[in-house]
């Protein structure tokens, strides 16, 4: 398939480069042209499309995700964390299958293609039905490991990186396990070795409140990054998820590990878990990426306003309007995302990257006048203005419509009938 996106203005997220007029090529699932315009005329495109001065840029990175949750959307409100998972989640988790969690990640999937996200960050129950739900959507998806005391064993963390890697272009896996806190240090060390043999990152929850620490802390005399470390956790790489209360030290080894923090300030701002320090990280060259977590702890998949918080927050937290400023957390969104996930060829928009693309819409009154279209994205932009979602090279979502071969109606009568039957 071959399409050409033209008459646009284009944030291509490569290195400086300024918003141009120009236009995207396309070929099957690459990008093949990045420029100004060209005559189109005789050439074979399967579909031209007239931009209008939209800003064509690379979709976001949602970097921490649970779309199984959808379950548990306005379910599980208004409780502290802890009894947030053991009273309300777990209980109902318990009762999921595979095919209900498949389902349910498909109806996540709706939102994030309506937010302008083309990747996600998985972690959930049963990754073989995740990988299914992604692929027959057209997601790109990378899952990571959810070992724990439990449920999910090593070994079994270790069988799903063999078998979900390298099947699929839109899917992979990577090593992780739940907590610290639902982990004995034995479960860990098989952890720390799968790391090693595969030469691999792993990711985690990681110092997402004040009593994880201090339980850390009580059990083994370190925070939860000293610990993990010690073990060899980090040996190659991978970071934590939330990373709201950490320590110089647990900083310096993030900076030293090359480790990622992916923060998540509404869900850390609706489970009262805290603020994480950006500022700082972003001083010590600590790379930070966005997600929205679950949608039973937002409850909302928007990037819009995951974008806005993470400036915002920062901002008070440091009593600093210059701090976190729009086109540092658009690379957390566009560009950090990936990296963190190991999406190497979905970075940027740049020929021989993958055209996981969407088209703002710059003709709605949020973002007008046009003084920094960047920053209009980040501090006035919303799921309004997402005008196409494109993954792989395939439109998703176009002008408010999902793709033709997508039963809406059925995902939601889905969704509904399961939570009837576990509840």
């Amino acid at each position: 398939m071959k399409t050409r996106l033209y008459n646009a203005r284009i944030l291509t997220m490569t290195d400086d480069n300024p918003i141009f007029q120009g236009e995207v090529h396309v070929e099957d699932a690459m990008i093949s042209y990045v420029g100004a315009a060209v005559d189109g005329s005789g050439a074979d495109w399967e579909r031209e499309m007239d931009c209008r001065g939209n800003l064509l840029m690379p979709g976001f990175k949602n970097a921490h995700t649970h779309s199984g949750m959808t379950l548990l959307r306005s379910y599980a409100d208004d409780l502290p964390l802890s009894e947030w998972l053991e009273k309300q989640v777990w209980p109902i988790e318990e009762k999921l299958n595979g095919d209900d969690i498949y389902h349910l990640t498909r109806l996540a999937i709706l939102e994030y293609l309506t937010s302008g996200i083309t990747a996600i960050f998985e972690m959930y129950i049963t990754p073989d039905t995740v990988a299914a739900a992604c692929q027959d959507m057209g997601m790109r998806c990378v899952q990571v490991g959810a070992a724990n005391d439990f449920g999910t064993t090593a070994k079994r963390v270790g069988e799903l990186y063999e078998t979900l890697n390298g099947v699929h272009p839109l899917t992979a896996f990577h090593l992780g396990f739940h907590a610290e806190y639902t982990c004995q240090e034995s479960l860990l060390q098989e952890i720390a070795e799968l790391a090693r043999h595969h030469k691999a990152p792993v990711f985690t929850h990681l110092a997402e409140t004040q009593a994880e620490v201090a339980g850390c802390v009580e059990r083994h005399g370190k925070t939860p990054a000293v610990y993990l470390d010690s073990l060899g956790i980090f040996d190659h790489g991978g970071g934590g998820y939330h990373c709201v209360h950490m320590s110089d030290t647990d900083t310096a080894i993030f900076r030293e590990k090359g480790l990622y923090a992916v923060t998540n300030p509404a869900s850390n701002l609706k489970l009262a878990s805290g603020i994480a320090p950006i500022n700082t990280y972003l001083k010590e060259g600590i790379p930070v990426a966005i997600g929205t977590d679950g949608p039973a702890s937002n409850n909302c998949l928007d990037m819009f306003r995951e974008m806005f918080l993470v400036s915002g927050l920062a901002k008070v937290k440091e009593a600093d309007a210059a701090a976190a400023p729009a086109m540092e957390i658009l690379k957390m969104a566009c560009v950090n995302g990936a990296r963190c996930m190991g999406l190497s060829k979905s970075t940027g928009i740049s020929v021989g990257q993958y055209a996981d693309l969407i088209v703002m819409d710059l003709q709605q009154p949020n973002m007008q006048p046009l003084n920094n279209i960047a920053a209009n994205v980040v501090y006035s932009g919303s799921k309004q203005n997402v005008a196409l979602t494109m993954i792989h090279g395939r439109i998703l979502y176009e002008n408010g419509e999902f793709a033709k071969n997508v039963d809406v109606g059925a995902i939601y009568q889905k969704a509904n009938e399961i939570i009837e039957r576990v509840n």
